[in-house]
């Protein structure tokens, strides 16, 4: 079981028992724009839903309610010249794991980040890979910023940023190539984890599903699958 909040803004409202596992509900949202003007969401043993903005809806000849196979649904937006990102994998910290996290002391080398730390996670930033910087999307000006520090230089990094206007927070972790497997990530990831728990917000942690490294790191830090969601690959007007 997830926190109230987790299951509040992905399942609420949304009917879990009578769609077919290839198929997808849709949702005609008037409030979805900007890349999520069309969402897929598939959550493991739960809702399969297709979110899309009133536009986009025509365009695909999509209506509420009905329900749409995936495969059918990939031809439409190929025939409509809508391009999706590609679907992430979405991990939260069930409920019973949260205490564990909260108690947990973090590695010496472990704390918060601030912009007095600029020198050093520019110098973190130039040594990781550009691959690595560009996907985790980790940045010294988010919300909460934490590190870890290991033979007196940053070696792990993780910053959090707010998902929308929910108290869901988007977690991006990098860890230098050298210093990988080894648990910098895993407590980086747990710290920062801690603070956004005890200041209201739950840990969101998303990743390419073939990822396999940080969806190894996702379930060594705690966190289990909840599903899975794609967005367009960019903002465009239908």
């Amino acid at each position: 079981m997830y926190s109230s909040v987790v299951s509040e803004y992905w399942s609420s409202g949304r009917d879990s028992d009578s769609t077919p596992e290839d198929h997808l509900q849709v949702v005609v949202d008037g409030t979805a724009v900007g890349r999520r003007a069309v969402t897929t969401l598939v959550v493991m043993h739960g809702p399969r839903v297709v979110t899309v903005a009133p536009a986009y809806a025509e365009r695909l000849g999509l209506r509420e309610g009905e329900l749409v196979s995936e495969a059918q649904l990939l031809v439409r937006l190929a025939e409509a010249g809508i391009a999706m990102n590609g679907p992430d994998h979405l991990f939260y910290l069930p409920l019973e794991k949260v205490p564990a996290v909260q108690s947990e002391l973090p590695y010496a080398g472990t704390r918060r980040l601030t912009p007095e730390d600029s020198a050093e996670f520019e110098r973190f930033c130039a040594t990781a890979p550009a691959a690595d910087l560009d996907e985790a999307f980790v940045e010294l000006d988010h919300w909460l910023v934490y590190g870890t520090f290991a033979d007196d230089r940053l070696v792990a990094a993780a910053s959090m940023y707010p998902w929308g206007d929910t108290k869901l927070a988007d977690l991006g972790v990098i860890a230098l190539p050298g210093y990988r497997g080894k648990g910098y990530a895993k407590t980086t990831v747990r710290a920062i984890s801690a603070h956004a728990i005890a200041d209201g917000y739950e840990p969101q942690y998303r990743c390419q599903i073939d990822n396999a490294p940080s969806i190894a790191l996702a379930l060594a830090a705690g966190f289990e699958l909840f599903g899975q969601c794609d967005v367009l690959a960019e903002d465009s007007s239908p």
